[in-house]
């Protein structure tokens, strides 16, 4: 499922921390409803997101499995963050809603996409660009003791959040709040969205760290792979919250249209 570009994020070693992956499966949906607009590769559509040119609003469809909700400071973070870099003078729109669960996990990226395909409403539709964000009851079917997945970007308008590894992480002894890893977690993987670093969003300047493709090289940016190790990373996170986007990915984003 880890392919180039398309790597782990917030890796931690033993007290572990945040993680990501991004995939970016070609598999489509059925039925009557165009689907082909996000059903596109991972940072395909990232000026779409981050301007107006095209699409003036942005929809964006939240489903988490019952017992598994994300906490409503943790979204409030998330969508002050697409405010501060996005472009849509619409308005940015949140709905969330409950489904079952649909006893797979733990889940490969391809349960994932089938999910989809059952669980998923919104597809962009006149000037509105749309985004699906699941919060799985499980985890990554590659998660290990030492490593961990806390969500996954795979299409150009599609990410999987481990809601259930995000709760039993935050629920460890001196480990962030689940909030602020909720909110770190989605922020970097709509930056993966935004088609960072070099996922389809050209670097103004080299940035990209060579020994973990698709992640920023800047200490402390959000798109970094890696934050320290063991309580170093707990600081970062905990004492400063949510980091930030370094100087380089944001002209990145600006170049394509964001703010």
């Amino acid at each position: 499922m880890i392919k180039l570009k398309r790597l782990l994020v917030f890796i931690f070693s033993v007290t572990l921390i945040a993680s990501c992956t991004k995939d970016d499966p070609n598999s489509g949906g059925g039925g009557s409803i165009d689907r082909t607009a996000n059903l596109k590769s991972l940072g395909t559509s990232a000026s779409d997101l981050l301007s107006d040119m095209t699409f003036t609003s942005l929809n964006i469809e939240m489903v988490y499995v019952e017992g598994n909700k994300p906490t409503d400071e943790g979204i409030a973070k998330f969508q002050s963050f697409l405010e501060s870099r996005i472009y849509k003078p619409d308005g940015i729109q949140i709905n969330i809603r409950s489904v079952n669960s649909s006893g797979k996990a733990p889940f490969a990226v391809e349960e994932i996409v089938e999910i989809e395909k059952d669980e998923r409403t919104a597809y962009n539709v006149g000037d509105e660009i749309a985004v699906y964000i699941y919060f799985a009851d499980g985890s990554n079917e590659k998660d290990t003791n030492e490593k961990f997945v806390l969500g996954s970007a795979y299409r150009n308008t599609s990410m999987v959040i481990y809601e259930k590894t995000i709760r039993e992480f935050a629920s460890r002894p001196g480990a962030p709040n689940r909030a602020t890893i909720e909110a770190a977690t989605l922020n970097h993987e709509f930056g993966h969205l935004f088609g960072l670093v070099d996922l389809g969003t050209t670097p103004v300047s080299n940035h990209e760290d060579p020994d973990n493709e698709g992640h920023c090289v800047t200490e402390g940016c959000l798109m970094r792979a890696s934050i320290e190790f063991g309580s170093g990373v707990i600081n970062l996170i905990d004492g400063s919250g949510v980091p930030n986007l370094d100087d380089a990915c944001i002209e990145d984003l600006q170049s394509v249209g964001g703010k």
